[in-house]
């Protein structure tokens, strides 16, 4: 360390013990086998324990025999989305009000809002959800009075 700048005697004191520590953690790192297993593990620090039991937690989860859900079958009236279809289910009239189309709003909303279906489903889902709200804000801006423009 004579001779060096006390920067460089710095560097070289923190490469010294950086060795150190690697030579230590080598001796502390131990090759285990589990008996069940043809591979082996080496057991160390956190991260490498944490990683080998995430990874037989992962090889046990693929090999256990639990069944995935079944996949539901696509609702019959997810097909129906044309305007026609769609408006023919709402059933608007002419007796309707304000809070009879917001009634019919919430109750399509209940079985064909597309955060209620599996993924798979949620374009047609939305195709219907548009069309259903396009005609019932159209009903409704049909029963409001036109507003009165006073010179």
């Amino acid at each position: 360390m004579f001779g060096m700048s006390v920067f460089q005697s710095v560097l070289e004191r923190l490469k010294t013990e950086e060795d150190e520590e690697e030579t230590a953690e080598t001796e502390v790192f131990a090759t285990l086998r589990a008996p069940a297993f043809t591979t082996t593990f080496v057991a160390g620090g956190a991260d490498s324990a944490s990683a080998a039991r995430s990874a037989v937690e992962r090889a046990y989860l693929d090999a256990s025999f639990i069944e995935p859900p079944p996949i539901e079958p696509m609702p019959e009236f997810l097909n129906r989305i044309s305007l026609a279809e769609v408006a023919e289910e709402l059933d608007l009239g002419e007796s309707e009000t304000l809070a009879t189309l917001a009634a019919k709003r919430r109750s399509f909303a209940a079985t064909n809002h597309p955060d209620r279906l599996p993924q798979d489903y949620r374009a047609k889902a939305t195709v219907r959800m548009k069309l259903a709200n396009m005609l019932i804000d159209e009903a409704s801006r049909q029963l409001q009075p036109a507003p009165c423009i006073t010179p």
